[in-house]
């Protein structure tokens, strides 16, 4: 049921994302939704961690689920990092702003190897998946050092 739920919103955020950065009336909006993307990403993708580092047993079927939200959830968050919202009381840095160029390859970085763990928990092997979500976690990591507080 709560993967049904989960479900639903993802596929509600999505049909609202694509033109999102257009919808956000204030600047506050646009750090909320980034905040509440970014949130509902780390819950997914700290399910696969538990897993790939033993604290929970191995699902093959929930590792499944659990990567192929977190590849979706990759994808939202960037529309939040409007201009207006650079101001704003939040964990992220400056650097977002100034570097953007830098920012961008961070986040295409990180959708990439969050897709090839998508692709690794499909095969249903714990060792692939264990290989993808430690590269994951470093490109989630290496992002986070550079642009988050």
């Amino acid at each position: 049921m709560k993967l049904a739920v989960t479900l639903a919103l993802v596929a509600t955020t999505l049909t609202v994302s694509l033109p999102a950065s257009a919808q956000f009336q204030k600047p506050e909006d646009a750090v909320k939704y980034r905040q509440s993307a970014l949130s509902l990403m780390g819950t997914h993708f700290s399910r696969l961690g538990a897993m790939a580092n033993g604290r929970v047993p191995f699902d093959a079927k929930v590792a499944q689920d659990n990567a192929a939200l977190v590849e979706t959830l990759s994808k939202l968050p960037w529309a939040g990092f409007t201009a207006d919202s650079e101001k704003l009381r939040s964990k992220a840095k400056p650097e977002i702003w100034m570097d953007q160029a830098k920012f961008k390859q961070a986040s295409e970085t990180m959708m990439a190897d969050v897709a090839k763990l998508n692709v690794a928990a499909k095969t249903g092997n714990l060792d692939q998946i264990k290989a993808a979500f430690g590269n994951a976690a470093g490109s989630c990591k290496a992002c986070h050092d550079a642009f988050r507080e």
